[in-house]
């Protein structure tokens, strides 16, 4: 799934440097190329949408919506909510797009979370006989509800030592990192394949960080992150170029 960190820079400063046109840092390089992983990740779902309305083909291999929602299950997690003393819980800071919440209590069924707004949360709340009970989905109330408040996350019934409420959620993509030493004589950088975060003189401490996008995209990547490049070093024929090439890809993908 993932594209190598490593072989993009490489690739990009080759296609840089062949005229000696100019030079990016692996600092300029990490900021741009997260940038560009974000970008080519939102257009999954723009596509997915345009494609869904068109309808896909019977090919295994050639239907764009499985190839879309493959690409999008990558990202894919859940997470069971903790709740505050005030009955709210924070979102992941990881989460690109809400899911789907599912209440569960005792051993009954999983139930899907109805999402209200704030207004109807509280109308909710204020009436008994519309509050919902914490009891089985077959007692006939009303089931479990829910409502976003910035990045908090409220519910009724409230959860207890005898329910839960697991979210699902898309995070988004890590941010992509060419972690590097330096060479000691030429004070050239050097990749470092390191994810450990205490390896002593790796920059960024953190590690690298691989592309997490499908590698059916490397191409589009490496022209998106030039076309950001030219800009950086200063040559408008780089960027065009680029961003005339990631035109044509993605008319080739729409059609």
């Amino acid at each position: 799934m993932a594209i190598n960190v490593n072989t993009v820079y490489k690739t990009v400063l080759s296609i840089i440097n062949k005229e000696q046109r100019g030079y990016i840092t692996p600092y300029e390089f990490n900021q741009i190329a997260t940038q560009v992983q974000l970008e080519i990740f939102e257009t999954y779902f723009e596509n997915l949408n345009q494609q869904l309305r068109v309808g896909g083909n019977s090919s295994e291999y050639a239907n764009r919506v499985k190839l879309l929602e493959e690409k999008i299950a990558y990202f894919e997690e859940e997470q069971v909510l903790v709740f505050n003393n005030a009955g709210e819980a924070t979102l992941p800071s990881e989460v690109y797009r809400l899911g789907s919440i599912m209440y569960k209590k005792y051993d009954y069924k999983d139930i899907e979370v109805e999402k209200t707004t704030k207004r109807e949360f509280n109308h909710i709340v204020r009436s008994p006989l519309t509050n919902p009970i914490p009891t089985a989905p077959t007692s006939g109330v009303q089931g479990p509800i829910y409502t976003q408040i910035g990045d908090k996350i409220k519910t009724l019934p409230i959860s207890d030592t005898n329910s839960t409420y697991t979210l699902e959620y898309i995070r988004k993509p890590k941010n992509v990192v060419w972690a590097y030493t330096i060479n000691a004589g030429l004070g050239n950088y050097i990749f470092n394949n390191s994810s450990n975060p205490v390896d002593p003189g790796v920059i960024p401490s953190t590690g690298f960080q691989d592309f997490e996008i499908d590698e059916t995209d490397q191409t589009e990547v490496i022209l998106r992150i030039l076309a950001y490049s030219g800009i950086v070093i200063g040559n408008s024929q780089i960027t065009q170029t680029a961003a005339q090439a990631v035109a044509q890809q993605d008319q080739l993908e729409a059609s």
